[in-house]
């Protein structure tokens, strides 16, 4: 693989047996073990995953909450400063030029996390909604590392690594701080991840990678703790429902649509999309993301094979994979709305046949969430 990227981890993934796909020019680890005892160590114990590739946008000035409330379909001027919140950046038919996350770090500072696959579409976005606010719009690029540490054993791992409060108390969830950890200062530490696991991310400065790596594994070597790749994030966030932007939703996918409606603040008096959002709302048949499950792991349909119930096809597949908690295959992908109900038997049909299912509307793994709450 000629890749000439290289997180400041490589050797790290090279020296624990990794094998390697092309992450947006990054030898990224799809997988250390097994995808499924990656899985299980993030479901049981910890896991960690790199995301370098995973660049922050600052939005900097005195209008930068003023800016943001008028860009993105969520309340950020709302957003309390320490607070993180998810929602979208659409455009003026209300399509979801990505989905992502907002870190408020000042009154007049935030940094966004867009989709690594979307951080061009993005800033081209704010720089065409910037007109006459007061905001410096800025890729913070690669200077930052960024270590996602996600299960039931990462509070502990952490714990012995700062004096931070990491308790839900203190540090709830969509929270963060910025505290020393691993003896490295201003370590952004937030309570966030894509797993649905009580999870931890850090942010810091990249020349602190080697050391942060060694002091999180051995921290976290009594404590199950593993290297984990893609194909695990893959995989958790099947069990989650979670989106993901490039399969699951692109810009003709409107958040309601991809069943991201609880993102939407529509009291707020306008936001880019908002009249195109507001019409599907009240029209209401508007095609939806649904989560369907097999009674097999033998079977995972391929993108773009076809959901029928009856004698009629409904949608298609958008992404799927094996959920190894739940014992099941899933798949996501788009259904007529008539259709979207929790129980909802249908087939999926692909190249190999085809295989009965059911859909949910919710995550099929702990879909209240609370063990990333906790």
């Amino acid at each position: 693989m000629d890749l000439i990227k290289r997180s400041p981890y490589h050797h790290k993934f090279v020296q624990h047996g990794a094998t390697f796909v092309d992450r947006l020019g990054f030898p990224a680890p799809l997988v250390f073990t097994s995808t499924e005892e990656e899985h299980r160590a993030t479901r049981e114990a910890v896991g960690v995953f790199d995301v370098y590739y995973q660049v922050a946008v600052e939005i900097a000035g005195r209008d930068a909450a003023a800016f943001l409330h008028h860009v993105v379909v969520a309340d950020a001027a709302g957003l309390a400063v320490g607070r993180a919140l998810y929602t979208s950046l659409c455009n003026e038919a209300g399509g979801m030029i990505d989905d992502l996350t907002c870190f408020r770090l000042a009154a007049d500072r935030y940094w966004l996390f867009p989709t690594p696959s979307r951080v061009a579409a993005v800033l081209a976005a704010l720089s065409a909604a910037r007109e006459s606010f007061a905001v410096a719009i800025t890729n913070l690029g690669y200077k930052n590392a960024y270590l996602s540490i996600q299960g039931p054993n990462s509070r502990r791992l952490l714990s012995a690594l700062t004096e931070a409060d990491l308790s839900t108390k203190a540090l709830p969830y969509y929270s963060f701080t910025e505290a020393k950890v691993a003896d490295v200062p201003d370590t952004l530490l937030s309570r966030t991840g894509y797993s649905g696991e009580l999870g931890f991310e850090l942010v810091y400065p990249v020349e602190y990678a080697e050391h942060m790596w060694e002091r999180v594994f051995t921290a976290g070597e009594s404590l199950g703790v593993r290297p984990c790749g893609l194909g695990a994030l893959r995989t958790l966030r099947l069990e989650k429902k979670y989106v993901l932007f490039g399969l699951d939703a692109n810009d003709t996918t409107t958040p309601l649509e991809a069943g991201l409606a609880w993102t939407i603040r529509f009291d707020k008096p306008s936001f880019i999309g908002k009249p195109a959002l507001t019409k599907q709302r009240a029209a209401g048949d508007y095609r939806r993301l649904v989560l369907i499950a097999f009674d097999t792991m033998d079977f995972v349909p391929p993108i773009g094979a076809s959901i029928v119930a009856g004698d009629t096809e409904i949608g298609a597949i958008t992404s799927a994979d094996r959920g190894y908690a739940v014992g099941k295959a899933l798949a996501l992908g788009y259904v007529a709305s008539t259709f979207a109900k929790d129980g909802q038997a249908v087939v999926v049909t692909g190249p190999e046949g085809t295989i009965p299912g059911k859909v949910y509307l919710r995550a099929i793994y702990d879909p209240d969430g609370t063990r990333a709450r906790s």
